[in-house]
């Protein structure tokens, strides 16, 4: 692993044209600290990569699990991502330029009209081209922390991956230095007119909660670990 060519904290977001931010540029977002935020708290992000050669190119767009480490080996921080080695997303990802999307989902806008209708959210764009990781040691590092993304402090509890395992999964790092972040919040902004027709307008907030942790059959009556019990508390699920 090489050291990061950047402050990853310090780098400005969107330093080319193709993450500059035009439509809705008021909620752009320029200080780098506010997408290692978003990514830390994302559990799904969308992979967007072309597929097949020719006329048998097509995009394809894939939910999958990411990790941000800002202190990562690649211009503006490291995103790494993982998967099957038979995924042609995965497989096809390193010979071209992919997109990662992350929105986080805040609350939903009733406005006075149909047009100003919208919803809170926090999101973030990357593009860039990712490398396959083959350093064991990062190798190591980014499978945990893709853990840790689902699971804080999960991963120091599992067994060290298997051979097969390891030989089944590919993972990819991609660098952070293109990238933009964009946030809405607030209430509608209602023209004038509509406003005074007296029709009601405001938003309502929304948020990820977790119900209490089920156990598989085989736990019977143990405990609940800690690294389960602090994550459902901190979605603020019951006891």
């Amino acid at each position: 692993m090489t050291a990061p060519l950047t402050t990853p904290l310090t780098t400005p977001l969107s330093p080319t044209d193709r993450t500059t931010v035009r439509r809705g540029r008021i909620r752009a977002v320029e200080e780098r600290r506010a997408l290692f935020d978003l990514l830390g708290e994302a559990l799904v992000c969308h992979l967007g990569v072309v597929v097949g050669e020719g006329a048998e190119a097509h995009p394809v767009v894939l939910p999958t699990v990411c990790a941000a480490d800002a202190e990562g080996p690649d211009e503006g921080g490291t995103l790494y991502l993982h998967g099957s080695v038979a995924a042609r997303s995965l497989v096809a990802a390193p010979d071209r330029t992919i997109c990662v999307t992350v929105t986080l989902l805040d609350g939903i806008v009733a406005a006075r009209s149909a047009f100003h209708h919208s919803m809170n959210y926090r999101s973030a764009v990357v593009i860039g081209r990712p490398r396959v990781v083959t350093d064991e040691a990062e190798r190591a590092r980014a499978l945990d922390l893709i853990v840790d993304q689902v699971v804080p402090g999960r991963a120091a509890t599992l067994r060290p991956h298997t051979r097969k395992e390891l030989a089944a999964t590919v993972v990819l790092a991609l660098p952070l230095l293109e990238a933009s972040v964009k946030i809405r919040a607030g209430g509608p902004g209602d023209d004038a007119a509509d406003i005074e027709a007296g029709t009601w307008g405001g938003h309502i907030p929304l948020r990820l909660v977790a119900d209490a942790a089920v156990p598989a059959p085989e736990c019977g009556d143990g405990p609940v670990p800690d690294d389960i019990r602090t994550l459902v508390d901190r979605l603020d699920g019951p006891d």
